[in-house]
């Protein structure tokens, strides 16, 4: 998965200038600029975390439903990318510079934005912001969280997972040990032991807060998944961002089978000669959440509060692309309707 960090010089309009952009750490485009959208069309900006487009993962996934928007709703997008390792008030910045440029409605793709997003938010009561997979109890009135059930779609990786391996042993990789990754190391554990309660996992996480770049480094991916194929894993299930990119490489090397995360891997074309090896991929429709968010401000009743995107309203899902998971498909739907008809409940944190 690409992570290969931008320069942070590109073109905006009004006063998001060159110089700004620069000391924030970002890069951002005003993609309808040039194509002569109207000048009263909906503006929406839209800060990525790192990687951006291109991640083939979480980012991309969330610029498919701005894309979606621009084609279908005639909305004006303005984009802006984090970088490793940057400030909180790079963060802050970036948020302002699309204010200041006239983007009304703004969109923070990851929870770490939550403390940047609160700050500027509550300083432009008259901004519409949503953030993706946080929420903050306090957080002001015109913020809107964007969450998923990770750990359902997770559930039935975990399934996929246990089904498929041959030596009774799988593993899990996270990117950064938080709250949110653990939704999915939790949900993945509970399905797989639904399955084979005495199913080996092994369990690795990359980095801990404040360290992000678990999310932005294929070798540390790469590394971490060829020591759970050493130990004997032959499934491994990565929610690790573009760093997953590196597991699934390796787990392909070895010719074992990889789980992608967040957007259906084996149809990034990054990752087209390891595609045999993806089982599927636990898709977090995060262009879902975003295009719907934006349609719900054209429409003037935008979402507020906390906005869940489970299994039952299509917020997570399974990638069938490659059939390697069709001859489970009954053990799958089993799965699927005992967690939508709440008969399976599946935990946010892990039990062991």
């Amino acid at each position: 998965m690409r992570r290969s960090m931008k320069l942070a010089a590109v073109v905006l309009s009004g006063s998001l200038g060159m110089a700004s952009l620069a000391a924030c750490g970002a890069k951002s485009t005003d993609t309808n600029a040039s194509s002569g959208s109207s000048s009263d069309a909906l503006k929406v900006g839209m800060a990525y975390d790192i990687g951006g487009r291109g991640d083939q993962s979480f980012n991309d996934s969330a610029a498919r439903g701005l894309d979606k928007a621009k084609a279908d709703l005639g909305v004006n997008i303005n984009e802006a990318e984090a970088k490793p390792g940057e400030a909180e008030a790079d963060k802050e910045t970036r948020l302002k510079n699309l204010i200041d440029a006239g983007y009304k409605t703004i969109i923070a793709v990851g929870f770490v934005y939550q403390p940047a997003v609160d700050k500027v938010a509550k300083d432009n009561p008259n901004v519409k912001f949503a953030i993706i997979d946080s929420n903050d109890k306090d957080q002001p009135a015109n913020v809107t969280s964007l969450v998923f059930a990770e750990q359902e779609g997770s559930y039935l990786a975990g399934v996929a997972a246990a089904n498929k391996s041959k030596g009774h042993h799988i593993g899990f990789i996270g990117g950064v040990q938080s709250e949110l990754i653990k939704k999915f190391e939790a949900g993945y554990k509970a399905g797989a032991k639904s399955v084979d309660p005495n199913i080996q996992i092994e369990t690795t996480y990359l980095t801990t807060p404040p360290d992000f770049t678990g999310f932005n480094s294929p070798d540390k991916g790469k590394e971490a998944a060829q020591g759970q194929l050493d130990k004997g894993a032959d499934v491994i299930y990565s929610a690790a961002g573009s760093s997953g990119n590196g597991s699934i490489e390796a787990v392909a090397n070895a010719g074992k089978l990889a789980i992608g995360v967040d957007s259906d891997q084996a149809n990034q074309p990054a990752l087209a000669k390891f595609k045999g090896s993806i089982l599927t991929s636990m898709v977090k429709n995060v262009d879902t959440a975003v295009y719907s968010y934006i349609d719900s401000v054209k429409k003037g009743t935008p979402f507020t509060g906390i906005k869940l995107f489970d299994l039952k309203a299509n917020g997570v899902s399974l990638a069938t692309t490659g059939g390697k998971i069709d001859d489970i498909q009954d053990k799958l739907k089993a799965a699927t309707d005992a967690i939508t008809s709440g008969a399976t409940t599946i935990p946010t944190a892990p039990t062991s």
